[in-house]
């Protein structure tokens, strides 16, 4: 064992007098692995971080959750002109499904709007994402407060103009001050302020709930009627444990009684499952490592040429030494060893600089930006043994090349 640690203190040795004595011809070597390294854990750290958020702002979610609506939230085999044709979903099968759906925890009712500006007194907050929503979206939502309530069943029925804020909306508007009992301007109608949603962070997918209010959805359809300006989704929360494939069967055959649709025609509505479109983000962030790794491995291509390169011109170099060291007795394994660890070191030298680098700017992305970059133990683990890994492979040629010299050809050649 103390041969090793032994041989482990000179190669260390060896790498850094290589990168001293020869720092361009090694910097431009070593460039590939720490191109490569840096290249896939900057890949796989992003993906692990949008994971990270997508997860975070997925959290409150059931993953069971349907979106009942017009559109699909992924590709689909109906022609888009087709699609264009199918009929928004409407209150009243809302009603007819929460009163008819077995296995159901919740069913909610929601409308997609234009974005719109709130007054209070002389404070303005502009761009603001309205929600007009049923009272079931507060448990579908998985809402919590930081003030107040949401409305209830009988102020969501009747349309009551009662607004619910999201903490930034609230602070824009009121800063200090408990909003609670207010009335703001919205639609060019007063609305009581009864809740603030507690404090969420910025949302992978756009808005979060901190730039976003609640109101009642039949006050706007009071107003407005069923627009066309205003897309419906009808969102069914199934219970626990229910078969998803039976409870989608049940769904599209009593929408399809509900709007009289004959057998043998096709459905002119999606039943947007969550975690089928969770699995299609999933797909796409494989898609990218899959593409990270593809470039990335150009690089550690490069990368191990490059310490094959260096390895060979120091066995040429220390031609003389290694005749010395084998004439005084050294073995081959002692010489392959020396030889392969220093190509070792020399490479997880190139994948800390790339790890380094990465952390950089996951630092610098996480300051500027209202994002979580992470670097994981497990990338920087995967990134110093690939490195690791690389210079083992690049360094077996030069090493037992350095092996086999004899020692009188090595001295005589070295002189």
């Amino acid at each position: 064992m103390l041969v090793y640690l032994r041989l482990l203190k000179e190669s260390l040795s060896f790498a850094i007098n290589a990168l001293r004595n020869n720092k361009l011809r090694t910097l431009l070597s070593l460039l590939g692995v720490t191109i490569g390294i840096f290249s896939i854990i900057a890949v796989l750290a992003a993906v692990d971080s949008l994971d990270k958020k997508i997860s975070k702002d997925l959290s409150s979610l059931d993953k069971n959750t349907i979106y009942l609506m017009k559109f699909c939230f992924g590709p689909s085999e109906i022609p888009q002109w087709k699609r264009e044709q199918f009929p928004n979903v409407k209150y009243d099968e809302y009603i007819g499904l929460k009163n008819s759906m077995n296995d159901t925890d919740q069913v909610g009712y929601q409308l997609f709007v234009n974005r719109e500006t709130l007054k209070y007194d002389s404070k303005t907050v502009s761009d603001v994402n309205i929600i007009p929503a049923s009272s079931e979206m507060v448990d579908i939502d998985g809402l919590s407060f930081d003030k107040g309530r949401f409305y209830n069943e009988s102020e969501s029925n009747s349309g009551t103009a009662v607004i619910v804020l999201g903490y930034d909306i609230a602070e824009g508007l009121f800063g200090a001050t408990d909003p609670l009992g207010k009335n703001i301007r919205l639609y060019g109608q007063r609305f009581t302020v009864i809740g603030v949603i507690a404090k969420q962070g910025a949302g992978f997918f756009g808005d979060s709930n901190d730039t976003s209010v609640y109101l009642p959805a039949n006050f706007l359809r009071r107003m407005y009627g069923d627009s066309d300006a205003m897309t419906p989704v009808i969102v069914l929360k199934p219970v626990k444990g229910v078969d998803m494939d039976a409870y989608k069967a049940e769904i599209a055959q009593k929408l399809r009684a509900i709007r009289g649709i004959k057998a043998g025609e096709m459905d002119n509505f999606f039943i947007n499952v969550l975690s089928g479109f969770t699995d299609f983000i999933d797909g796409i962030l494989g898609q990218m490592n899959f593409v990270g790794w593809i470039i990335s491995g150009f690089s550690l291509l490069v990368g191990g040429f490059g310490i094959a390169n260096i390895m060979f011109v120091s066995v040429k170099e220390r031609t003389n030494l290694i005749g010395i060291q084998k004439s005084l007795g050294a073995k081959n394994k002692f010489i392959l060893f020396q030889f392969l660890f220093e190509a070792i070191i020399l490479s997880v030298i190139g994948g800390i600089i790339g790890l380094l680098m990465v952390w950089g700017i996951a630092i610098g992305l996480t300051k500027l930006l209202d994002f979580e970059f992470v670097l994981s133990l497990k990338n920087i683990l995967l990134g110093t043994g690939l490195a690791a890994l690389i210079g083992l492979v690049s360094g077996i040629l030069p090493a037992i090349s350095a092996a086999n010299l004899d020692p009188v050809e090595a001295i005589r050649t070295g002189m």
